[in-house]
């Protein structure tokens, strides 16, 4: 059995005002090739599938015609895909009915049965099938919030225990059992200053990739913007997105993993993907502004296409400079990239609040917490349970 991994699409998202749609198709073409050549059985998509939890009709758009034309491509392609901290769940699940006659099986929500309030365990576990036989088992677990799972003295102790309670309703685990989830592992590389990836989950919701059974052939996870395997585990790992989310991720290599099952044996092989455009920050570090507009000036001449990198200008200032962005904006008249963002950064915070220098938006406030708490109490760290109700109180101000 073929099956490729794959997560954070972020259909919908636009990029500082850009509209993204073009290279979401890019992918989403890319992707139908990849099917269809290496004659894959299931994919996997492993939540954030769009951007928020209302995405447009035109987003929606893009995924219902890709599952059409994808299954329609690869006859007897399965396809199983749960929802992530920044889908709705319940919007997900909702053309259930109509994608089920298409093999696809979309798991938003852990529901509860009705009468008894007892965790549908079953709903959760998706038998997958070849030639019309079952012959392996996903525990197809999307982004679980507080409550969504068994009680337990923590967040991390109850998804463990949730897929502990999932493992064991499988009844022939000589067949290959394959676990999805969307959450932040113990252990997993965040990429530096990237809000993206922390909104809702938070450090002190990390689950250790012990919660995943030894016994399990794979683990495919979503949330995490960085493709990479967990904790030295081969087969614990996430995708990564296929695009870039932020600057913070220009580095990342994009992807799609792809897990051959044979037997008892495991073979994993990763699959590059070229975005159609790229990110770029000019310079490496802040500069003055005079050493900025000579760099720009190096840069190539043409038109804007969809594949023109974003851009990124990091300024060093040390006075007002009111005339700032216009003299970037007039410097990067008929130069084929597009203005994404300036960053404008002062000696002083560039030395005493290194956290906060950057894009509002890339801040953590549990990191700005911790630090205003250190600066006023001699070092002294946070206590964990006023890390805990502020944790609370953030996700419900995210929410």
């Amino acid at each position: 059995m073929k099956i490729l991994h794959t997560a954070d699409w972020h259909i919908g998202q636009n990029f500082y005002d850009y509209d993204r749609t073009k290279e979401h198709l890019h992918f989403l073409h890319w992707l139908k090739r990849q099917v269809q050549e290496r004659q894959v059985d299931v994919l996997l998509i492993a939540g954030d599938v769009f951007d928020n939890p209302n995405p447009s009709a035109g987003a929606q758009r893009i995924l219902y015609r890709f599952l059409r034309e994808v299954t329609a491509l690869r006859p007897g392609l399965q396809i199983v895909m749960i929802a992530g901290n920044h889908d709705s769940g319940a919007r997900l699940e909702a053309p259930n009915p109509l994608l089920e006659e298409m093999n696809v099986s979309v798991r938003g929500l852990a529901a509860r049965k009705t009468g008894s309030g007892e965790i549908d365990y079953e709903q959760l576990i998706v038998p997958l099938t070849k030639d019309g036989n079952i012959v392996a088992w996903c525990l197809a677990v999307p982004y679980l919030r507080q409550g969504d799972y068994p009680e337990a003295e923590n967040y991390a102790q109850g998804v463990a225990a949730l897929y502990r309670l999932l493992y064991d309703r499988i009844e022939d685990k000589t067949q290959p059992v394959i676990a999805m989830g969307h959450l932040q592992a113990t252990g997993a590389e965040l990429s530096e200053n990237d809000r993206s990836e922390r909104t809702v989950i938070g450090g002190l919701e990390a689950v250790s990739p012990e919660a995943f059974d030894r016994r399990i052939a794979y683990t495919a996870l979503g949330h995490l913007h960085r493709a990479q395997r967990v904790s030295g585990r081969e087969n614990v790992r996430y995708a990564g997105a296929p695009l870039p989310m932020s600057f913070a991720e220009k580095n990342n290599k994009q992807g799609v993993t792809l897990v051959e099952i044979t037997g008892t044996a495991v073979a994993i092989e990763r699959i590059g993907f070229e975005p159609l455009a790229l990110l770029l920050s000019i310079p490496a570090k802040p500069e003055p502004p005079a050493n900025v507009l000579e760099e720009i000036d190096r840069l190539p001449d043409g038109e804007i296409t969809p594949a023109s990198p974003y851009l990124e200008v990091k300024v060093l200032i040390t006075e007002p400079e009111p005339s700032l962005r216009h003299r970037i904006e007039e410097a990067l008249q008929n130069k084929s990239v597009r203005l994404a963002r300036i960053s404008a950064v002062t000696p002083k915070s560039e030395k005493d609040l290194p956290r906060i220098s950057g894009e509002l938006q890339s801040i953590d406030p549990m990191e700005m917490a911790s630090d205003i708490f250190r600066k006023r109490f001699g070092g002294e760290e946070m206590p964990d349970e006023m890390k805990k109700l502020l944790q609370i109180v953030i996700r419900e101000a995210e929410q």
